[in-house]
């Protein structure tokens, strides 16, 4: 019987590929990287399984060349891949591939980028012109060191490499290579000591040597989870072994190595989307070679390829950024709990607003539950106030009281956070005279103003056009805009406090490298000033002079469609709120709406969570949704509607389990986004097994049957947005 080796490619299709390996190459292993042919070109590919029985009657080609002679990704990571691909029915080689770093994809060589060093040639007798300023501040810098220094090192003294080689040319500085090697650190400082009540909640956390364990530690915001997490990697970790920090955003990654190195030193290692694909690969071989390494990373960090994973923390596990949202729909959280069974380590799961469905784990005994119900130092919680902002006349979105708080707060030399849950100076242009909005011409949503640019930009398909200061439609000049954005809340504030910065925190102003880490060092000096932001001022973020915090509009969750708002809705309100009092000054909260008499705002007023939380799985448990049945959602797209709605409607009549509801299809919230007309289908079910098996059995079924080629599809498992 003749063998073969079944490779998986980046392909989004849902098989492998059998190749024949020549006599000339060393037997393969599985996760090993190979070049073969693929139809008129070459493709890279992962070895499946290396020893498969080719099929009968048909002539397969070999595979041209072996990448290394070493799995790339090992045994573990397979097989959590493997059972992502199941579980989130997706294609296996996308998953895999999901996994390798962008240069290996490319084919380029599993080898870490050359350590240069660079050090003074002595007795060198060239001279420098008055010109080459900095060049001459170089030597000197480079003759003030002991010894060579790495290039990375003088790149961040604020020197430049052509720099470097000019001074190289010269023959003043000669360039050495040098092996990578792993820092011992030594003398590094023990964390801080545990309050009492961060005590209890650590010593409730499982060790390590009890295998696989998830606890779900639930403190408060200001209560020290960071100084928890510390702790118990510097009393479980060995020095040979590695760990896994999650962390949502790659904004918040900074300040969280930052604390980690002091502790930790070179042992800290960082992964997200904003590192180059030479500085991704470094580290993914470094993770790979087995480097005792603790990651920092966001959500795709857990894909990485540990060889001795000990212990993984999921850092504000109830964010949604953890999900990703296009292609492979994995959830970062669920995939590090499923990564910790595999190694049998324990994972930390920590937050000030958990997830509902980790709560429900905790309630049914599946996670422990630690509790820190107290903030760290001398810091109290924040008082929450409701400013009722009917009838009120307001400036900016904010009322007057709201506005005389501010003033309050920065003249006792303190500072104030607002918050808008909106980019954009104006979320709609509207005309007074005829009523026309000015909506996006490929999506079913209005354009947002952004004044700053002078343009109007979708915030769903990123189509921009000039702003115009008359109507398009009537020309009139009561062409104004209506809302509250980010930016025109800042203005506002510039205009009513004008000695004071003003700092707007959001996508559009955070854009450049470096620019979140030079906002966060204004923010920490203490001096006062006004933060205006979006979310991303609501994730973790320390100002111990922040005393204030304004929510412009707390409202937009209140009536959505989607039965995860109001949890969101919660979990916001309350991390932006814990922004506020986490010094030795007292906080306060105003949060404006004009539903003040709302059950859920009088409630959240008290600033515990649990028992909102509580009433919210009440009713989560009545109306059969997640956590207490489980779901997916099976979206379309087209060219037109009646092309996503026929298509769902075929593949309903395929799903024969009467076990499971179906609901729809029908029109997505955005039913058109970037010319696209997208609908969905939802099944829900009481058994996961169940619904994950007819899930693949429709896909098999799906992927057989002849449809438009203009038509997409795909599943979203466990789906955080059901609009």
């Amino acid at each position: 019987m003749t063998r073969s080796v079944r490779i998986a490619l980046a392909r989004p299709l849902r098989r492998l590929f059998d190749y024949l390996a020549t006599d000339q190459q060393q037997p393969l292993v599985a996760g090993q990287r190979v070049r073969v042919p693929f139809g008129q070109q070459s493709a890279i590919g992962l070895v499946v399984d290396a020893d498969a029985e080719a099929p009968e009657g048909i002539t397969l080609k070999s595979i041209l060349s072996v990448c290394e002679h070493w799995p790339a990704l090992p045994d573990e990571t397979r097989s959590l891949l493997t059972w992502a691909s199941n579980y989130y029915q997706h294609p296996l080689g996308e998953c895999l591939f999901t996994a390798l770093p962008p240069a290996l994809r490319k084919g380029r060589p599993a080898e870490r980028p050359r350590l240069t060093q660079w050090q003074i040639v002595t007795g060198a007798t060239a001279t420098l012109s008055t010109n080459a300023v900095r060049q001459r501040a170089l030597l000197d810098w480079l003759s003030g060191q002991a010894g060579a220094r790495e290039t990375s090192a003088v790149t961040k003294a604020g020197f430049t490499r052509s720099q470097l080689k000019a001074l190289a040319a010269k023959g003043l500085v000669i360039e050495t290579e040098t092996k990578h090697q792993e820092s011992t650190a030594e003398n590094l400082p023990s964390p801080p000591v545990l309050s009492e009540a961060q005590r209890s909640a650590y010593e409730q956390l499982a060790e390590p040597k009890e295998g696989f364990t998830a606890s779900l530690l639930y403190g408060i915001t200001g209560s020290g989870k960071t100084e928890i997490y510390l702790h118990y990697l510097r009393q479980h970790l060995a020095n040979n072994e590695q760990a896994l920090v999650l962390v949502p955003e790659i904004n918040l990654t900074p300040q969280t190595v930052k604390r980690f190195r002091h502790y930790f030193g070179e042992r800290i290692a960082v992964w997200h989307s904003a590192l180059n694909d030479g500085e991704r690969l470094d580290t993914w071989l470094r993770i790979r070679e087995g480097a005792p390494v603790i990651v920092i990373g966001t959500r795709s960090a857990v894909l990485l390829p540990f060889t001795g994973l000990r212990t993984i923390v999921v850092d504000e596990e109830h964010d949604s950024s953890y999900k990703q949202g296009e292609g492979f729909r994995y959830s970062g959280r669920d995939l590090a709990v499923y990564r910790a069974h595999l190694n049998q380590c324990p994972i930390i799961l920590g937050s000030a607003t958990p997830s509902l469905e980790s709560l429900h784990n905790a309630a049914s005994g599946k996670y422990r539950l630690a509790r820190l119900e107290e903030r760290a130092g001398n810091a109290a919680p924040p008082v929450i106030n409701l400013l009722d902002i009917r009838s009120r006349p307001l400036e900016g979105g904010m009322a007057a009281p709201t506005i005389q708080s501010i003033r309050d707060c920065l003249a006792r030399g303190q500072q104030a956070l607002v918050f808008v849950n909106r980019r954009g100076f104006a979320p709609v242009m509207m005309c007074f005279d005829c009523g026309h909005m000015v909506e996006c011409p490929r999506c079913d949503t209005r354009l947002t103003y952004h004044r700053k640019d002078r343009a109007m930009r979708c915030h769903h398909c990123d189509y921009q056009t000039a702003a115009s200061a008359q109507c398009p439609a009537c020309k009139s000049d009561a062409f104004k805009p209506v809302g509250q954005g980010t930016e025109r809340t800042e203005d506002i504030l510039m205009q009513q406090f004008p000695e004071v910065p003003v700092i707007r925190v959001d996508r559009d102003s955070t854009q450049r490298k470096g620019s979140i880490q030079s906002i966060l060092s204004t923010v920490n000096t203490g001096r006062p000033c006004i933060l205006v932001g979006t979310q991303m001022l609501a994730k973790g973020h320390d100002f111990p002079n922040v005393t204030l915090v304004v929510v412009i509009n707390a409202d937009g969750g209140l009536f959505s469609v989607d039965f995860r708002a109001p949890e969101q809705l919660i979990q916001t309100l309350l991390q932006v709120s814990g922004r506020a009092g986490r010094g030795d000054a007292s906080g306060q909260v105003i949060i404006q709406t004009c539903h003040s008499d709302h059950p859920m705002l009088r409630q959240l007023a008290s600033g515990h969570y649990l028992p909102l939380a509580d009433n919210l799985l009440a009713e989560r448990s009545g109306g059969g949704f997640p956590p207490f049945r489980s779901m997916a959602i099976l979206r379309a797209e087209g060219v037109t509607m009646e092309d996503s709605i026929g298509f769902l409607d075929h593949a309903k009549q395929q799903i024969t389990d009467t076990q499971i509801d179906l609901w729809g299809p029908l029109p997505a919230v955005i039913a058109r986004r970037a010319d696209r007309y997208r609908a969905q289908l939802v099944l829900i079910c009481d058994s996961r097994t169940r619904l994950n098996q007819a899930l693949k059995s429709l896909c098999q079924q799906l992927d057989q049957q002849k449809r438009k080629g203009s038509l997409r599809w795909q599943i979203d498992v466990d789906p955080l947005e059901t609009g």
